[in-house]
């Protein structure tokens, strides 16, 4: 699951926001099992644009990868997410990257998320606390993925 964030909504901060985010996963069925750090990149793909925070969560779900979407669509909502227009800023970004070892495409819905290993916001995060989490299609490891990663290649760990 990867999290997201440039605008702070009323919120004091981005990170904030996030934290709060994750406080609100079992209300959605999602158990936290483990989380990354906040990482910071700039926005894309108009870097003029307030700085992202992002992480990853693992997390367990009940339930098919649909009515988990339906659960991070539902708790984007709830936290103020306008879905204006497309890569605009937004104050709550929730993404299945993935669901076990599923491979699958419909309409809503394609697993693995088919841009998450060209993400360096997304693949740092996760190398950070599943380094050998493999890549259901590609077989590659999150830490090799995150070496490679072209867009967000600025992303970095927030550091107190």
């Amino acid at each position: 699951m990867a999290l997201g964030s440039n605008l702070a909504g009323g919120h004091g901060s981005s990170e904030a926001l996030l934290e709060e985010a994750l406080a609100r996963f079992p209300t959605v069925g999602l158990k936290i099992l483990k989380r990354s750090g906040w990482w910071r990149s700039a926005a894309w793909p108009d870097p003029n644009g307030p700085e992202y925070r992002n992480g990853v969560a693992l997390v367990e779900a009940d339930g098919p990868p649909e009515v988990v979407l339906a659960s991070l669509l539902k708790l984007e909502a709830q936290m103020g997410r306008e879905r204006a227009a497309k890569n605009a800023p937004r104050t709550l970004d929730l993404d299945l990257i993935a669901h076990g070892r599923e491979v699958r495409e419909t309409t809503g819905l394609t697993l693995p998320h088919p841009r998450a290993h060209e993400r360096l916001f997304v693949m740092g995060p996760l190398a950070e606390i599943a380094p050998d989490w493999r890549h259901p299609t590609l077989a590659r490891t999150a830490a090799d993925l995150a070496v490679g990663a072209q867009v967000g290649a600025d992303a970095r760990p927030v550091r107190p």
